[in-house]
């Protein structure tokens, strides 16, 4: 009985989700209330639990990047940069969108896709509104570069990272063996881009002339402080890439960058946190305890475990069920809870199988990080970009987003399925 009400209560919180009846915030903290009450969940699970409680590794880390985002944005490199890449494109509208989706997706292979969509949406909104353009196409496709993007490596994208610490998998083998087939994603993305959005770019000679002759070095206002945040940014970069190296988690480099950055320049608390995104930040609290209430019944465990009984060694089937499976579950659930519920049953799965049942990895990274793009909470990235829009006055709604979700996300998984039977089975 508490199942099929915890059931129930996450479907009509995400129903009010996806229908905005209410905000997206209220209805999450409406699913993680009616948790609450239901007996599901109590302080202990909701925020101390590894496995159902809030991921406040998330958390922190959004705070941090944040923070970081928000003095830098005092010095005018947002506009620098916006200039820059107009003035690169000729100031045609899609060649913007192909630079700016390709520089996302290259910056979420090294950094977490989240950290790379608050760098790259500030820029997005200037160089939108250099050219007359409206910016909602161009965050909808980085919010999904991002995702596609951060599928490549071992730390683009957490699920890849629970995944690494129980496979045993590398740094050097998710970029063997994921790589290439992002490489492929890409390039069908951006045409993709250019058939979903064409209403979007529109070129106006006239601002493209008016950009053409913008000197964007004008645009630094405060060099000093630039010179400080960018090292300070530089550094907690390098950290998250030599994460295996430090073993310091994300979060943890994330705030400790804002806070050396906060100490360093002795700006005002109204200075570094009033860009932070307050509303995402509850937002995903709510949904991570939303999702934990189902992870703690049984609901995900029993999916798993139904997947493993019907599939057992045939490693093609398996893997076919797994990518397609992780994708349209990775579409509703946060992929980090979903992943860590899926890995231990894929590790029974792949067994000592060799390639044939690494694949079975492969399937679940590729299925989680690009299920996420189906819908506007499918990936962390996603719920951020949305709360960035709506506090820049462009508001995105869940339907808007997922309208274009739901032909890239079986689109990319499609090619990523195929990539895994000829790879793994055909060509084996």
């Amino acid at each position: 009985m508490i199942t099929f009400l915890a059931i129930a209560a996450f479907v009509a919180a995400y129903v009010l989700i996806a229908t905005e009846r209410i905000h997206r915030v209220a209805a999450a903290l409406w699913g993680a209330a009616a948790m609450v009450l239901l007996g599901v969940v109590d302080a202990e699970s909701a925020f101390f639990s590894p496995d159902t409680g809030i991921e406040w590794n998330v958390i922190f880390l959004l705070l941090g990047m944040m923070m970081i985002v928000s003095v830098l944005r005092r010095t005018g490199v947002f506009e620098y940069l916006a200039i820059w890449a107009a003035k690169r494109a000729r100031g045609r509208p899609f060649a913007v969108m192909v630079m700016l989706v390709v520089i996302t997706a290259v910056a979420s292979a090294l950094l977490d896709n989240v950290t790379t969509v608050l760098l790259v949406a500030p820029v997005t909104f200037l160089v939108c509104d250099r050219l007359n353009a409206p910016p909602i196409p161009y965050l909808i496709a980085e919010a999904m570069a991002s995702n596609i993007g951060g599928t490549a490596t071992l730390v683009g994208d957490p699920p890849n990272i629970i995944i690494a610490a129980r496979s045993g998998l590398s740094f050097n083998d998710f970029l063997l063996h994921l790589a290439p087939v992002v490489v492929v994603l890409l390039v069908v993305f951006i045409g993709l881009c250019r058939v979903l959005f064409r209403s979007a770019f529109r070129y106006d000679p006239e601002r493209a002339e008016a950009v053409m002759s913008l000197d964007e070095k004008e645009a630094i206002e405060d060099p000093r402080l630039l010179v400080i945040s960018l090292a300070v940014l530089a550094l907690v970069l390098l950290a998250f890439v030599l994460h295996s190296v430090l073993h310091l988690d994300p979060s943890i480099v994330a705030l400790l960058g804002a806070g050396a950055l906060v100490a360093i320049t002795r700006l005002e608390p109204k200075d570094y946190l009033s860009e932070v995104e307050w509303p995402t930040l509850v937002f995903f609290a709510g949904l991570f305890v939303m999702v934990g209430g189902l992870v703690k019944v049984g609901v995900v465990d029993d999916l798993g475990r139904a997947l493993g009984d019907a599939v057992g060694d045939r490693y093609l089937l398996a893997s076919s069920v797994v990518v397609w499976v992780s994708a349209g579950l990775s579409a509703v659930i946060d992929n980090i809870p979903y992943v860590a519920t899926m890995a231990p049953i894929i590790n029974d799965l792949a067994g000592g199988a060799g390639q044939q049942g690494q694949a079975l990895w492969w399937a679940l990274a590729l299925g989680a990080d690009l299920g996420g793009n189906a819908t506007a909470v499918g990936a962390s990235a996603n719920v951020v970009v949305l709360g960035i829009a709506a506090r820049n006055g462009h508001p995105i709604s869940f339907w808007q987003f997922t309208k274009y979700g739901l032909v890239v996300a079986p689109v990319t998984v499609a090619i990523s399925w195929l990539y895994l039977v000829l790879r793994y089975f055909v060509l084996a």
